[in-house]
């Protein structure tokens, strides 16, 4: 399993940033109408929980797209600290205790991944949303293993898939 780097979580913060950036109402319209600015979050997390489980997955073709995706993450972001500001390439910090996904949770991910391309691929879906749902999910992929927050958000989140997956294929099998 490949790891973030500080350049992989450095991008990943910095799409966050991006984010929240896009999405502020405004302290106005946030105090009030708390729950549609809350809303507004809403499809970003749903795909960064995807790009977090999604690297935690082991392997296949999602795995595979997961890790190359975190790669050129790692990649784009220890450039950007070499050349912007004269970092070190490939320093990665303490990461949280890995906890694969289990073969349940695998097809929960697998569902999610057609759930989320079909979300992204629909005609009715506006632009905006289609760039959160892909901003959400890089940004879960570059954040997931890393060591901070986010990190350790990845571990109770694949426990729960974990648990929903043997809960459902344990009723359909």
């Amino acid at each position: 399993m490949i790891v973030a780097t500080f350049g992989g979580v450095t991008i990943g913060l910095l799409i966050l940033g991006r984010f929240l950036t896009d999405w502020w109402p405004g302290i106005k319209t946030f105090r009030s109408k708390p729950q549609e600015a809350a809303a507004g979050l809403l499809p970003f997390l749903l795909a960064w929980c995807y790009g977090a489980l999604a690297i935690l997955g082991v392997g296949g073709l999602i795995g595979w797209a997961a890790d190359t995706t975190l790669w050129i993450t790692n990649w784009l972001g220890d450039a950007a600290l070499v050349w912007g500001v004269g970092g070190q390439v490939g320093t990665t910090g303490s990461r949280p205790p890995f906890l694969p996904l289990t073969q349940q949770g695998g097809g929960i991910v697998l569902i999610l991944t057609g759930v989320l391309v079909a979300a992204i691929k629909r005609k009715k879906t506006p632009d905006y949303m289609k760039r959160e749902l892909k901003l959400g999910a890089w940004c879960g992929v570059g954040l997931a293993t890393s060591a901070g927050v986010a990190g350790f958000a990845a571990v109770p989140l694949a426990q729960g898939v974990n648990a929903v997956g043997e809960q459902l294929y344990g009723v359909l099998a």
